[in-house]
């Protein structure tokens, strides 16, 4: 592929929380530039060490054996500082002073914000949705949930069979804070009874009382509910539940184990074309850029018009895993 303009160097940053697969991501970013005689550099910890200057050239020795292994041999931080315009113009001018054209970034809605600032700074600047919630708006898929939700989902088949022994009814709680749907592919994909999920409850722990109940008098054994971190309070909810029905109830809290593990084959495939595709459109001269899963298809977007986009809840799904 033939640049549009010249480039000294790009860099590659993820920021936010990390996701597996983000790995694969900036393993083709450095790949592909390499590949194009353009040199890479990495960018340490986010935007906190773009400021920092935590930034080293990188060789595809450097991303060698890296493409199953979870989290980012990056690092990542948060950097709520970089809201600040002075901040951003001061980042900028690092990039300038590093030799830095153009950057990647990989990560969620609050990364593209900071990529659009140092587009309006000048540096050319493309995004990648990096994150396990799969709640970027812009594109049908995002870097880490496919395995978020396989570890998810691998974890409580192991609870339920224990809990069915026991006859308890369980409270397992899966990540998303505001957005439901690895509660809601779990709650499908392991047969759970109830899902509570941000943008469906309705706080009535009475409904739930009253169908564990119900289902203990049709002779069902166990009750199963998939509560999503942004509802939250599982361990109070199973004492209360508890309290109401006089069966025993357990929560389970899985936590940050969803953002570890080996990715599977469909993140590190995903996130390694969208890597690649992010470099190519980079050294053709595009900015202030997202690349998206849509329609079957990798493209590119705007990043205004992208976090204009709001994304629609999957009603039919949500409606339906209540017969199954």
């Amino acid at each position: 592929m033939e640049t549009k303009k010249e480039f000294n160097a790009i860099g590659v940053l993820t920021s936010g929380g990390d996701a597996p697969g983000m790995n694969a991501a900036i393993r083709a970013v450095v790949r592909e530039a390499l590949a194009n005689k353009v040199r890479v550099k990495g960018i340490m910890r986010g935007y906190k060490g773009l400021l920092n200057e935590e930034i080293f050239d990188m060789q595809s020795v450097d991303v060698a054996n890296i493409i199953q292994r979870g989290g980012t041999i990056l690092g990542t931080a948060r950097c709520l500082e970089f809201k600040e315009e002075e901040v951003q113009a001061k980042a900028a001018d690092i990039c300038r002073k590093q030799g830095i054209d153009g950057i990647v970034v990989i990560g969620g809605d609050g990364s593209y914000r900071g990529a659009q600032a140092l587009a309006r700074h000048g540096i050319n600047t493309i995004g990648l949705p990096g994150t396990i919630d799969l709640d970027i708006a812009c594109t049908e898929y995002t870097i880490g949930f496919d395995t978020a939700v396989n570890t998810a989902m691998d974890a409580i088949d192991k609870v339920k069979d224990t809990s069915s022994s026991h006859e308890r009814c369980s409270i397992i709680e899966v990540m998303g804070r505001h957005a439901g749907y690895i509660a809601l592919w779990c709650g499908i994909a392991n047969g759970a009874e109830d899902i509570l999920i941000p943008e469906k409850y309705d706080y009535s722990e009475q409904r739930i009382v009253d169908h564990i109940i119900e289902n203990r008098r049709k002779g069902k054994k166990h009750h199963l509910i998939i509560n999503a971190e942004g509802i939250g309070h599982s361990t109070s909810m199973a004492k209360r539940i508890e309290a109401a029905t006089g069966i025993e109830t357990r929560a389970t809290i899985l936590g940050y184990m969803q953002r570890g593990g080996a990715p599977t084959c469909k993140d590190r495939y995903y996130a390694s074309i969208m890597g690649a595709y992010a470099t190519d459109i980079l050294l053709q001269g595009k900015t202030n850029r997202v690349v998206c899963y849509r329609d079957g298809r990798f493209v590119d977007l705007d990043i205004e018009e992208a976090l204009q986009m709001t994304k629609g809840f999957p009603e039919y799904e949500y409606n339906i895993s209540k017969n199954l």
